[in-house]
């Protein structure tokens, strides 16, 4: 069994502190009700309330998962990050029963060379900074699990774990689960269709997100941040970038995946305006049922 989930970062939603959202958390919610997803992300946290009033925010969706960002190649960083992954478990553990679980996304904090240089670009973690680092992940993978929530670490441009190396490298080091995102895999050298089939055994949540290499190769020529990336459209509408998503869909079947799949169009606030915004999750989640999803 799966479900299909979106996200507020396919409508700019990333942190509340940048100002008012786009689109407040109750509209967000009806659009992607009346367009047939089964789920949403969680988003910053507060952005679909308290832990008291989470359900009330979600209507008829589901949690699905939800980002807590964590500095793992920084000690003392880390160790201010956890008060805020403490709280989004919080309201993790306050959320309705559904199909599934929600899965806490361990998101990985970039340093501000990789940030600047997204697409394998930039130096990885030199060879003795891994242990530490993946111990880290292992630690906030056991604080979710010590609050009964399996959780996905996800790899991401402009991090230190970006690559297929980067990731396989954190797979041999840790067990925690791996939340696949095909776009920023494919933008980051990868091939997701092999990736999901070779890692199947550690996917424990996947973002479904298409890329477009060509923006992506103007980017870096213009020494360009990944903020403006995004800014750029270079996370695309399903089917108009370079990810072969029917191959992506035929694999999730050939290896058995059950679980969330949460459509992600990264963008910036006002990029392309919250009527096509809502337009274009409707029109991603109609490829893939017509794939079969």
């Amino acid at each position: 069994m799966r479900k299909i989930a979106n996200a507020p970062v396919s409508f700019g939603v990333f942190e509340l502190s940048d100002g008012p959202a786009p689109l407040g958390a109750d509209e967000m919610v009806r659009a992607l009700t009346d367009a047939g997803y089964d789920g949403i992300d969680l988003g910053p946290v507060g952005y679909l309330g308290t832990p008291a009033t989470l359900g009330e925010h979600l209507g008829e969706l589901r949690l699905a998962g939800g980002w807590a960002d964590l500095r793992y190649s920084d000690a003392e960083q880390f160790k201010k990050g956890l008060p805020l992954l403490n709280a989004t478990l919080d309201v993790f553990a306050a959320a309705p029963e559904g199909p599934f679980a929600p899965r806490p996304t361990l998101g990985c904090s970039g340093s501000p060379e990789r940030f600047a240089r997204p697409g394998g670009n930039a130096p990885g973690l030199a060879a003795s900074d891994w242990a530490a680092y993946a111990a880290r992940v292992q630690e906030a993978a056991d604080r979710c699990r010590a609050r009964g929530l399996e959780p996905a670490f996800h790899h991401h441009l402009g991090t230190y774990v970006e690559t297929t190396e980067d990731v396989e490298r954190l797979l041999e080091l840790t067990d925690v689960p791996l939340c696949l995102d095909t776009g920023h895999l494919l933008l980051a050298g990868g091939d997701p269709v092999t990736a999901l089939r070779e890692w199947a055994g550690r996917v424990g949540h996947v973002h479904i997100k298409d890329g477009d290499p060509k923006i992506l190769a103007q980017a870096l020529a213009d020494g360009v941040d990944l903020r403006e990336l995004m800014g750029r459209g270079g996370f695309t509408p399903l089917g108009e970038g370079e990810l072969d998503l029917p191959g992506v869909v035929r694999v999730l079947d050939e290896i058995g995946y059950e679980g969330w799949i949460v459509v992600e169009q990264d963008t910036l606030p006002g990029r392309r305006g919250v009527p096509r915004n809502i337009a274009d999750q409707a029109a991603n989640l109609q490829k893939l049922k017509e794939l079969g999803l």
